[in-house]
């Protein structure tokens, strides 16, 4: 009878940010996997949890993957642990999560800290709708070309970056994306956590005279929308567009003229002059 393999968030950096629940089961299982027994061991430790470890990377996770099913199909309980953080969040570790999933082993999720949502809740950015989008790639004309991809995304953009790496990542933005209000987290929950808040200038100026190191999470801002000027519209067409969104989505006229001003870029107060006067009704409206 397979047992459960459970994914075990652990501290980002201060210890005491580790769930009650992560802590029992830490205790309960039969064997930890790690991605580095050295890292995980320092927790263990401090809580004085005495458990079989094994590690795994990137390297032997396929290898490590068959091992671990084998062990949860003998019966064994086990815990998915990364460095730091939630398995499998841009870290090794889901390929062992699949391959549990594929041998009909329970998997269950032990939640925690995370960085990006940590850095992502006091970055004072729009949460609403973001991506996040792991490392940038380290060669300047690989950065530039995932840059450019971006250039009108919609969402809030989330990036991992290395401390070496910073300023260069800084520039690249600045020159693809334009002079963007960003926040930068580094060191979350230690000693010298900071979190810088500011235009992309403003940052490169701060952090070439305060070198950095740790761990750091990248939030900019998403692209402005695009703005559509009201006279490069016919009348007509803007209340087609209207009927559109009305037909389609089942809103009031008050509803659909505010989200036709979202999509068009355009102010809401001048779009409702122009069209809920004398409005006629859509084609085919009883």
């Amino acid at each position: 009878m397979a047992e459960t393999l459970f994914v075990v968030a652990t501290p980002i950096g201060n210890l005491e940010d580790i769930t009650l629940r992560a802590l029992r089961v830490l205790r309960e299982v039969d064997l930890i996997a790690c991605e580095d027994t050295r890292q995980t061991a320092k927790l263990l430790n401090h809580y004085q949890i005495q458990k079989p470890m094994t590690s795994y990377h990137e390297h032997n996770e396929v290898e490590k993957a068959a091992y671990l099913v084998g062990q949860l199909r003998s019966g064994k309980d086990i815990a998915l642990v990364t460095d730091s953080g939630t398995p499998c969040i841009s870290d090794p570790g889901y390929r062992i999560v699949r391959a549990a999933q594929e041998a009909g082993i329970r998997v269950v999720p032990v939640p925690g800290a995370c960085s990006l949502i940590a850095a992502l809740s006091v970055s004072g950015r729009p949460t609403d709708a973001f991506t996040f989008l792991g490392f940038f790639p380290a060669r300047k004309g690989a950065r530039q070309t995932f840059l450019q991809r971006l250039s009108k995304e919609q969402r809030t953009l989330i990036f991992y970056e290395s401390p070496g790496r910073l300023l260069e990542s800084l520039a690249d933005i600045e020159e693809i994306l334009g002079d963007r209000q960003l926040t930068i987290a580094r060191e979350m929950t230690k000693i010298y956590e900071e979190v810088f808040f500011g235009a992309v200038a403003q940052a490169r100026q701060h952090f070439s005279l305060n070198p950095l190191k740790g761990e750091i999470v990248v939030i900019v801002e998403k692209a402005a929308q695009p703005s559509f000027p009201l006279h490069s519209f016919e009348e007509g067409e803007l209340r087609a567009k209207l009927d559109c969104i009305m037909g389609t989505d089942a809103l009031s006229t008050s509803a659909a003229i505010k989200k036709l001003s979202q999509q068009l870029g355009t102010s809401r107060r001048e779009l409702y002059r122009i069209l809920a006067a004398n409005r006629k009704p859509p084609k085919g409206a009883t």
